[in-house]
């Protein structure tokens, strides 16, 4: 029951997003690790839906799907929401985390805009690891408004458990490029 249960909440809350018409297609490269996601409603105010998978060949892999409400408030969107999280790591068993934050948005001028986030998953809200720190910051280009591009800093951790080795899964500058529908 619980599961059909939330089956239908992610479906009405899917739907709900995506008739925003604001859907994208992102992903970024960085020194030892790769991220591919999706979005829907992220740059718009109200409900917004993502989802991304980011892998690291030294530490391992991290996929998540996130749920957050944007807020407008001129000239920011802030955007306040959590994660479910799976984490594999290559040395160590695999877990889960509901992280916990947030984003801001910052258009300057008509081309650019300001971006960051952060999201925290401590021990009571993971399980198989200790914590889980995801953090994102950059500056974004829209010259064309279906085709965007990033350059940022990723920085995403996990913090063993039961003996098992911390993990960085992305620690440094990117990348990125993203389509929007």
């Amino acid at each position: 029951m619980k599961t059909i249960l939330a089956a239908g909440v992610a479906a009405s809350l899917f739907f709900a997003t995506a008739s925003a018409d604001a859907v994208s297609i992102n992903g970024d490269v960085g020194e030892h690790y790769t991220n591919v996601g999706f979005g829907f409603g992220t740059a718009t105010p109200g409900l917004a839906l993502s989802g991304n998978w980011a892998h690291n060949e030294d530490n391992g892999d991290s996929a998540g799907l996130g749920l957050g409400y944007n807020i407008p408030l001129n000239p920011f969107m802030v955007t306040l929401g959590g994660k479910g999280m799976y984490v594999g790591p290559k040395d160590g068993g695999d877990g889960y985390a509901a992280a916990l934050g947030g984003g801001l948005q910052l258009p300057v001028g008509s081309l650019f805009g300001l971006y960051g986030e952060y999201y925290y998953a401590p021990d009571s809200l993971s399980s198989g690891i200790d914590s889980y720190t995801e953090a994102n910051a950059g500056l974004r280009l829209t010259a064309i408004p279906m085709v965007t591009v990033s350059v940022g800093y990723r920085y995403m951790t996990l913090d063993g458990k039961d003996g098992h080795r911390d993990s960085v899964l992305a620690d440094g500058p990117y990348i990125g490029g993203a389509f929007n529908f």
